[in-house]
């Protein structure tokens, strides 16, 4: 039995009007102001309005540093390269059976950067990297991944979810480099963690 259908009926002057965002678009996420560029291919001026992702509102509000929304950048483009997070589809040309589909070596590369930055943020299991993966990496709203993760069976709140968040956002700073020093690989020592043991 099919669902029922629903008329779509295009706005009152018989015309869809194509400047505005749709609703079902306007109800998952904000965006910025209108502005008016000329298309570089057809030299047509053209109204643009640019969608705004968490990381972007969280700097808005000056939760974190732009420092922090670039290492979370860095780290959402090392996850979509490494395709880790992605629905794969069946291909409109098969491969041949004997070939099969290989690692490239950017992904792979990309898998290797997103490994390191999971243990610098303690591991998949930890808050931090668990945080990383799903609200960074995969995009899940902070409040989804607070209700699904459990604590010693409790829920993490949505504040303390957030904060986990910004503190995991501040590691990758640090572990990109970002902060200024350069990027700690593993099994080398901070200059912190060398000045500790030479005392």
């Amino acid at each position: 039995m099919a669902g029922k259908q629903r008329n779509r009926k295009p706005a009152a002057g018989g015309r869809w009007d194509l400047s505005k965002p749709t609703t079902w678009r306007r109800q998952h996420g904000g965006f910025t102001q209108p502005f008016r560029d000329a298309d570089p291919d057809t030299r047509v001026v053209v109204t643009h309005r640019r969608a705004i992702d968490l990381l972007a509102r969280l700097e808005a509000n000056g939760t974190i540093t732009g420092e922090m929304h670039d290492a979370g950048d860095m780290f959402l483009a090392q996850f979509r390269a490494a395709a880790m997070g992605t629905v794969r589809v069946m291909p409109l040309l098969r491969v041949a059976p004997a070939t099969g589909d290989t690692l490239t070596e950017r992904a792979a590369g990309a898998r290797r950067k997103v490994g390191e930055a999971m243990d610098a943020l303690g591991g998949p299991a930890s808050a931090a990297g668990s945080c990383v993966w799903h609200v960074v990496g995969c995009e899940t709203s902070i409040r989804e991944w607070a209700s699904r993760q459990g604590w010693g069976g409790r829920p993490v709140g949505h504040a303390q979810a957030q904060g986990i968040l910004v503190a995991a956002l501040g590691m990758l700073v640090a572990h990109y480099g970002l902060d200024g020093n350069r990027p700690v690989r593993r099994g080398q020592t901070t200059k912190s963690q060398a000045t500790v043991s030479v005392v």
